[in-house]
């Protein structure tokens, strides 16, 4: 592919992005304002049962757009992975910007957000998905590079173990808190069993962060980042 070929297909990618960023947010808009008229903040509010099943599926019809963005632009597998990778930082970035601008939300990078509700409840500071999303830009731009010069590129064996073992580690990292809090009063099955989100939900409004497990989240981001630098390393000949 060649270099303006690479360049309108980021440009497309990155419109569809913010688009869906503005998308994502006008639905936050909406939601705070029937349940945080105030502003958000935890403890959470109940939801109503049919809107909170609604925002799960809503957040997994998103991951779809996102990764049907990614896998219509690329080439092989290789590329449409990084396509999907870099459409997935760049909406989450701009729904933060987004917030910013229509609600003066979040008030700092250290300010705590639900991240998202599959399979569990994902909490952490802004800067933390921020941080994971700017690694996978850097990633989607090293292999639209290789792909760019071998169509042939692909990811490893090890670079991937790297990459799905660090991003494990990264969600760990994102519902530890939340987990933490709901084994108080559930087991471990039963805070993902759908048939419990009543109960599930009642509890939720007793939860306010309490710390960030940076040491799990730094040791997932090494992992992943050890995966990216494996592969630039192995394809830097082409690059």
């Amino acid at each position: 592919m060649k270099t303006h070929e690479i360049r309108r297909v980021y440009i497309w990618i990155t419109l569809f992005s913010i688009a869906m960023a503005f998308l994502e947010t006008a639905v936050v808009v909406y939601m705070r304002k029937l349940y945080y008229p105030e502003g958000f903040n935890f403890p959470l509010k109940i939801m109503d049962k049919d809107i909170m099943v609604v925002e799960v599926f809503r957040e997994f019809a998103t991951l779809v757009m996102l990764l049907g963005a990614g896998f219509i632009a690329g080439r092989n597998r290789t590329e449409k992975f990084g396509l999907f990778l870099y459409s997935f930082a760049v909406w989450d970035i701009f729904y933060y910007v987004f917030l910013k601008v229509t609600l003066d939300w979040p008030s700092s990078l250290m300010t705590w957000d639900i991240l998202f509700l599959i399979p569990t409840t994902w909490v952490g500071p802004v800067i933390a998905p921020v941080i994971v999303s700017l690694v996978m830009i850097a990633f989607a731009f090293l292999i639209s590079k290789s792909t760019s010069k071998n169509i042939q590129t692909k990811i490893n064996l090890a670079e991937w173990l790297l990459l799905i073992g660090g991003s494990i580690v990264l969600i760990i990292g994102f519902v530890y808190d939340y987990i933490r809090f709901m084994l108080e009063y559930f087991s471990f099955a039963e805070i993902f069993d759908p048939s419990k989100i009543q109960a599930l939900m009642a509890k939720a409004v007793l939860y306010i962060p309490e710390s960030f497990p940076w040491v799990i989240f730094i040791v997932g981001l090494m992992i992943v980042i050890g995966g990216v630098v494996l592969f630039y390393s192995r394809n830097k000949e082409t690059n």
